[in-house]
């Protein structure tokens, strides 16, 4: 049984940091990328970044700069350095895995966390 359980969301205020985490279970994971999406109230789910098996990155244009991406596969854990936080960064975030290459749209990742709420206060 594959999980992913998110951790690290809170509250903080604009310009602050975060830094969220996926440990995985119950798959290779060393052989999965895996990607960080995030829905707001009212929208639908967006990409933010995702992170190949061999650690080749990408980011949505909107947290180019603000936010890192990195994986320890030994820990089989995937983290997601938010720095200079905006109030719109506000959403739940969430962690996934796919067995393709990489992938930035929602329906290319197979198994999926529960989401962690993340809140940045103006």
């Amino acid at each position: 049984q594959v999980q992913l359980v998110e951790s690290g969301g809170g509250l903080v205020q604009a310009g602050g940091s975060l830094r969220l985490s996926c440990a995985a279970s119950g798959l290779s994971f060393s052989r999965y990328a895996m990607g960080w999406f995030r829905q707001a109230p009212g929208k639908e789910r967006e990409f933010v970044s995702a992170i190949t098996w061999s650690s080749t990155t990408g980011y949505a244009e909107f947290v180019q700069g603000r936010f890192t991406i990195s994986r320890d596969n030994a820990k089989k854990t995937v983290y997601l350095q938010m720095n200079s936080l905006k109030p719109e960064d506000t959403a739940v975030y969430y962690c996934a895995a796919t067995d393709r290459q990489y992938g930035t749209d929602y329906g290319t990742y197979k198994y999926w966390g529960q989401g962690t709420q993340v809140t940045v206060s103006s």
